[in-house]
């Protein structure tokens, strides 16, 4: 799709990533990737130990979703894709190989977060790992390129604020 950037759905566990990366994409027409399918046997078995996962153990992870991003990116394929990318540094890494990687952070109350985990359940990763996924959160900063949507609108709130941005972006000149 001509214009459009690969764009990153940004988060701590049950804020909505996948449920906002699945209609974004489908609205969108372009693949959804799920970066929980990316991960190691290795980081799922931790995590479903109620074990915080380490930047050791996240780079590797990291890079994988970098290159699979960039891979559709070199055939002119973006997708969406919901990766928590919970540090600066984490999201400076995808950037590394999707230099225009956009991201799309879901920033919620650590209230509406627990509820929203209390309501479904997750193959690896429990609620209680939420303390330490937003301990870890660092929100973007004004020189990343990204777009807030508050956790409390539904799925189809977000992703029309998300397409909203995106339309206006599009349609503005740019400053050559």
């Amino acid at each position: 799709m001509a214009g459009l950037r690969p764009m990153a759905i940004m988060g701590v566990s049950g804020s909505g990533k996948t449920v906002l990366g699945q209609a974004l994409g489908k609205r969108l027409g372009i693949p959804f990737i799920d970066a929980d399918d990316l991960h190691p046997a290795s980081n799922k078995a931790l995590m479903a130990a109620g074990i915080p996962l380490t930047d050791a153990d996240r780079i590797p992870w990291l890079n994988v979703v970098a290159a699979t991003i960039a891979k559709g990116v070199s055939e002119n394929q973006p997708s969406v894709v919901a990766c928590s990318a919970l540090k600066r540094t984490y999201r400076d890494l995808l950037r590394t190989q999707v230099s225009d990687l956009l991201l799309i952070y879901i920033d919620g109350a650590a209230e509406v977060i627990a509820r929203r985990l209390e309501d479904r359940e997750h193959e690896y990763m429990p609620a209680s790992l939420l303390a330490s996924q937003i301990a870890t959160l660092e929100q973007p900063e004004a020189d990343e390129a990204y777009i807030r949507v508050p956790a409390e609108l539904t799925v189809e709130e977000s992703a029309d604020l998300i397409l909203g941005t995106l339309h206006l972006s599009l349609a503005a000149p740019r400053a050559d």
